[in-house]
């Protein structure tokens, strides 16, 4: 049987205005749709003008400024109507979408969406390597962000924090722990399942070791996305 690694498969990340997913605003995205062999078939940018300041902490990770924003950035409305527009065409099809630390991407475009009052996608199937890494070698000690996976898979990432670059090293990292791990290559939907699952328990046990020294420590284990009017998790910690 084929594994989904090994069919066309999308990526997808966002650079933006801070760490609050439920506030944060997009400046730069991009959507990647790879063939079986992860030879690119599709690319989609863009920049964005958020409407609002970039703070000088955003822009020192994904080197974008407001000014560059605003001068050459696309309306915000405009933008977020064409990702979700994009991705919604990939999960229409069946194509499962790569984010790493998806909980933050697609919290990020859900909440734009609502802010702009558009009807954003529905995420289904997402694939997820923060995930799956915690998954698979859950006791490995070290930092498991793209760019700590990304080296100890052997995946190239040279601009790290640049959307395109973020979301080619994810479909990498993505592919390598499915070549490694045979419990991973299983249908998109049903795995997209199985994280929802893996997600909560993994933000439960990291909870309950945080809770140790801080009795008040909340991680919220929901995914792919997730609803305001809840406490927001530090869910950025992975990127």
């Amino acid at each position: 049987m084929i594994s989904w690694h090994e069919l066309p498969r999308a990526a997808f990340d966002l650079e933006t205005t801070g760490r609050d997913p439920l506030e944060a605003r997009i400046v730069t995205a991009s959507i990647i749709l790879v063939d079986g062999a992860g030879q690119p078939l599709q690319q989609h940018e863009w920049l964005v003008d958020p409407g609002i300041e970039i703070p000088l902490e955003a822009s020192a990770i994904h080197g974008v400024t407001t000014e560059q924003a605003r001068f050459g950035g696309q309306r915000s409305v405009d933008a977020v109507a064409e990702i979700s527009s994009v991705l919604g065409g990939f999960f229409a099809a069946g194509v499962p979408v790569i984010a790493f630390n998806a909980s933050y991407d697609f919290t990020v475009l859900k909440s734009e969406c609502d802010r702009h009052g558009l009807p954003g996608c529905p995420a289904r199937p997402v694939i997820d390597p923060f995930v799956l890494d915690k998954q698979v070698d859950r006791y490995r000690r070290g930092k498991r962000t793209l760019t700590a996976l990304s080296f100890l898979y052997g995946v190239r990432l040279d601009a790290a924090h640049t959307s395109a670059a973020d979301a080619l090293a994810a479909i990498g990292v993505a592919d390598a722990l499915a070549a490694k791990y045979s419990e991973l290559r299983m249908d998109p939907k049903e795995l997209h399942d199985a994280q929802i699952g893996w997600c909560a328990r993994q933000a439960a046990g990291l909870q309950q070791w945080l809770r140790r020294t801080n009795p008040d420590a909340s991680v919220d284990g929901r995914w792919p996305l997730i609803e305001a009017g809840e406490p927001v998790p530090v869910i950025a910690a992975g990127r």
